[in-house]
């Protein structure tokens, strides 16, 4: 359930993106398909509350088209991000199901602690400790540690990435592998850009450190993704499934590269880069991202 090395998968010279469509809702293209892979943070809550245009716009998906599975690059398990969206107010019946990258980290947790003992050097928050929480694993030093967990930051109202910079070069110089269970560099939490694990991954990397990550772009979650919507469909695999998400090297690239059709919220994550609101400039947008989108909202809405 990993990724190796650099954060983005590898996109061909000959990349050519498609015109992009701006919608006026999901009901526009709704009928073309038969499940929805929707990113949550940016998309479905800003980090405080529930966007319940897009929440209605989920639930009306499910009811007459097709399964709704939440695909989030947050660094909790399954049943914590449920939590954490029911506090901010997305009602449970807009989706079936949630994959999250810390559920696809905890997995190769289980897998390492089984195999023995694993002290682990912990970076991030108490928020985010259900990844390990259960398991054979003990918070270990940095002498003692056998392998890195990165979540976050561990105070991410206060620190960057730069103020990681001793400890990575010591861990580095260790040799030990990084988990990074969550590959976004940057979040909205409301109006403010937070940073995340994967800042912190990017500077491990740069120091000559192994660096493993879970979420998108990455393959094996969209793996996930799809034997869930299999599973909801009673076996049978979608064969028209729609990928949402505002992030372009996360929620479009990973679309892109998994050969799935992408809708591109575009108020979200990259919100100041988007005017004017016009096919040939969100195609320009895209394009030097690499990505493409067969469509756009600037919110999701039905």
């Amino acid at each position: 359930m990993a990724a190796r090395c650099h954060p983005l998968p590898f996109i061909p010279d000959t990349f050519s993106p498609m015109p992009i469509r701006l919608l006026s809702g999901l009901s526009d293209i709704a009928g073309q398909h038969d499940a929805l892979i929707c990113d949550v943070w940016g998309v479905v809550h800003d980090g405080h509350h529930a966007n319940l245009a897009a929440c209605e716009a989920l639930r009306r998906f499910r009811e007459n088209h097709g399964p709704v599975v939440l695909l989030t690059n947050a660094p909790r398990v399954p049943a914590a991000v449920a939590e954490q969206c029911a506090g901010f107010g997305v009602p449970a019946e807009c989706y079936d199901a949630i994959v999250s990258s810390g559920g696809a980290a905890r997995a190769e947790l289980v897998r390492r602690s089984s195999v023995r003992h694993l002290p682990l050097y912990y970076i991030g928050t108490s928020r985010d400790v259900s990844i390990y929480q259960g398991l054979d694993v003990s918070l270990a030093s940095l002498e003692e540690a056998k392998a890195i967990l990165c979540a976050g930051l561990r105070d991410d109202d206060r620190e960057a990435p730069a103020d990681y910079g001793p400890e990575l070069k010591a861990l580095a110089a260790r040799g030990l592998p990084m988990l990074c269970a969550n590959p976004d560099l940057v979040v909205h939490r409301g109006s403010r850009l937070y940073w995340c694990a994967g800042a912190i991954a990017r500077d491990y990397a740069a120091l000559g450190g192994e660096v493993i990550y879970y979420g998108k772009p990455h393959g094996p979650v969209y793996d996930m993704a799809r034997a869930e919507i299999a599973g909801l469909r009673k076996g049978v695999p979608a064969t028209r499934p729609l990928a949402i998400g505002d992030g372009m090297p996360t929620d479009i690239m990973g679309a892109n590269a998994q050969g799935l059709t992408a809708l591109f919220i575009a108020d979200g994550i990259h919100g100041e880069e988007i005017e004017p609101y016009t096919e040939a400039h969100l195609d320009d947008l895209l394009g030097r991202s690499g990505v493409s989108a067969a469509a756009a909202l600037r919110a999701l809405t039905w």
